[in-house]
């Protein structure tokens, strides 16, 4: 009996010793478990680190760009508002300009359209005058024409006078020659009659023209 109570307590210490083996081992594999978990998770903070101050990073890097181009966008608006000015006054300008410029366009026009009326009556009266020296020269060359008629009948009656006899002339003295004066009146009378042709009268050359 006593064998037995032997073999049993070897058996139950054998058993002790197996089972605090196995008990390390675990715990041995939980503690690589855990330290690996460890690691993954300082490996983890790290790379939430890094990441939260690359974040950080463009933050501040944002802020700078926003804060540089708020300050371009106030000076851009500050030139598109001196641009505007300038536009207005540029405009103003123009728009005086185009107001001189349309006055005296009317003043120009408002001095053609006298010269023009000037110029029309101008033109007018010369060719009034055109007409009267026309007229004056038709007359002129109609007088020429009767000055050399009545050269003419002067010149034949110088010729007939002087070829007029002494006879004739004393029997138109006397109370009975009846023919020599009828003959002699006749002569004075063709006479006259070329004398009053080749008068010239204006008016009536006028009319007749």
């Amino acid at each position: 009996m006593n064998a037995r109570f032997l073999v049993l307590g070897l058996g139950l210490i054998v058993a002790s010793g197996a089972s605090a083996e196995g008990m390390e081992e675990r715990l041995r594999t939980q503690l690589r478990s855990t330290t690996q978990q460890l690691q993954t998770l300082q490996s983890q903070q790290a790379q939430a680190s890094a990441a939260q101050l690359a974040a950080q990073n463009e933050a501040k890097a944002a802020q700078a760009q926003i804060k540089q181009l708020t300050a371009e966008l106030a000076k851009a608006k500050g030139v598109a508002e001196q641009l505007a000015g300038q536009q207005q006054s540029l405009y103003s300008q123009a728009q005086a300009q185009v107001a001189a410029s349309n006055e005296q366009t009317g003043k120009f026009k408002k001095a053609y359209d006298e010269l023009l009326v000037m110029a029309r009556a101008k033109e007018a009266e010369r060719s009034k005058l055109q007409a009267q020296l026309t007229e004056r020269d038709t007359q002129v060359q109609q007088c020429s024409v009767k000055n050399q008629q009545m050269y003419g009948v002067a010149k034949q009656i110088l010729t007939a006078y002087e070829n007029i006899d002494v006879a004739e002339v004393m029997k138109i003295r006397q109370p009975f020659a009846g023919s020599a004066r009828v003959k002699f009146d006749e002569l004075a009378q063709g006479f006259g009659d070329e004398l009053y042709k080749t008068q010239f009268d204006a008016p009536q050359a006028a009319i007749a023209h």
